[in-house]
């Protein structure tokens, strides 16, 4: 479907009693605190964090139940490479911290692109590598974990078309679609190599390996995968189980996840009920059947009704929202047994209102704290995306800058506060606390 087209690139439900009259004020504090409060310099202060686990439906930090509220920057290690956009990260998060946020999912990939990590197969720059040591150690300074995705299944800065060009001017390739990638043993090997060469990079700031990096929430192995040539689904399940086993072979300490879109199989009775229309059972992915793997620990599910229905009002995408959503926890806790984290939702800021967006926003965020207040398997939320100003090139129709006076950055520090209530407070920078 032709629908991520709309996220350019990629480059370019119940009420809180006395709450709301007081979230303006709480925002005005917050515009101020996060425009203004102390920047630290440095890595000297640097918190402590503990690897996130997990047991059976929930994560765990510490032997504590652990539910996100978080975001989208997927842009943190291509503005690290050059020290003058720099600041724009380390912004970025600290803002995200002063905000309650837990998890960043950001790409630790950018295949044979401007300032590429890997510019050819197995061949690395430096300079790349250094700026995504970076983007690990300024989370790190600040409390923030890091949901690092391994590679694109979009166009986007390379992606899987990247590592099939490169086999096919090699003269190794199988086939000239992009769906080789996951088919191709060559591919296959590129990939490996990668995954490998990414596990076990030795920061060049905090001395540390990734794979030895509580910093690191988890890897995510392909940002949504879709394998159109093969609508069964068996050769994009055999990749799974090949690249999972893989990664967990080198790091046995962080959480894997495969990076799924949610879409039921073609042998899911609710590709006919819950899918948004018949096409997402098509795609050669399938929610329950790719989660089941072993070295899957839990699963990802992205939001976007505006881009996969048509012609439907704003009123029946948030039926489906709900239904959407509630329908994965309930796999989560009856079939999967493991977290349901939703890893990317967003409504367009074109055809829709700032309330609609609102709306949007705070019925997902209110299902995920009813199923973190009922220990259920709907772990948290990563909205998509976050951005500081002047970012014009990475702009889409569902970008947010947090400390711009709208109604929606708010929601995120409600739903921090409202976490801390129900689960403890598992952040670093207790400074949040004055905001609940």
């Amino acid at each position: 479907m032709l629908y991520r087209v709309c996220k350019r690139y990629r480059i370019m439900v119940s009420g809180n009693g006395l709450f709301y009259p007081v979230v303006g004020f709480a925002s005005i504090v917050l515009f101020i605190y996060m425009s203004f409060g102390d920047v630290r310099f440095g890595f000297e202060e640097e918190a402590e964090l503990a690897f996130v686990e997990r047991n059976g439906t929930q994560f765990m930090v510490d032997g504590k139940a652990f539910y996100i509220n978080g975001w989208n920057s997927y842009w943190l290690m291509v503005q690290s490479v050059d020290e003058y956009s720099r600041p724009k990260v380390r912004e970025m998060l600290r803002s995200g911290a002063k905000m309650g946020l837990t998890v960043c999912r950001t790409w630790a990939f950018n295949d044979g692109d401007y300032n590429a990590l890997q510019s050819s197969p197995g061949v690395f720059n430096e300079q790349a590598f250094k700026a995504l040591d970076y983007v690990i150690a300024e989370a790190r300074q600040h409390g923030i974990r890091l949901l690092l995705s391994l590679v694109n299944n979009l166009h986007a800065y390379g992606g899987k078309t990247q590592y099939v060009k490169w086999a096919w001017q090699e003269g190794v390739g199988l086939s000239s679609s992009n769906d080789s990638f996951f088919f191709d043993p060559s591919i296959r090997s590129y990939f490996k190599n990668y995954v490998k060469t990414i596990l076990t990079r030795k920061n060049t700031i905090t001395g540390i390996e990734y794979r030895n990096d509580p910093t690191i929430f988890g890897w995510e192995l392909i940002n949504e995968p879709r394998c159109l040539t093969d609508p069964s689904g068996d050769t994009l399940q055999d990749w799974i189980e090949e690249m999972s086993a893989f990664v967990k072979l080198i790091d046995k300490r962080h959480l894997v996840t495969v990076g799924l879109e949610g879409f039921y199989g073609p042998n899911d009775p609710k590709r006919l009920t819950v899918n948004p229309e018949d096409w997402a059972s098509r795609l050669g992915s399938d929610f329950i059947r790719n989660s089941k793997i072993s070295n899957i620990d839990f699963t990802s599910v992205h939001i976007y009704p505006d881009h996969w229905f048509h012609h439907q009002v704003f009123e029946d995408y948030m039926k489906f929202v709900s239904k959407w959503m509630l329908s994965h926890i309930e796999d989560g806790d009856k079939i999967l047994n493991k977290p349901v984290l939703f890893s990317e939702y967003g409504l367009s800021d074109i055809n829709f209102t700032m309330p609609e967006r609102k709306t949007m926003y705070k019925t997902i965020l209110d299902i995920s704290y009813k199923s973190a207040k009922r220990n259920r398997s709907g772990a948290g939320a990563l909205v998509w995306q976050f951005l500081v100003g002047g970012m014009q090139e990475f702009t889409d129709d569902f970008g947010i800058i947090p400390w711009e006076k709208t109604p929606i950055p708010s929601l995120f520090v409600e739903q921090s506060c409202r976490l801390t209530k129900v689960k403890g407070w598992p952040h670093k920078d207790t400074s949040f606390k004055q905001f609940c």
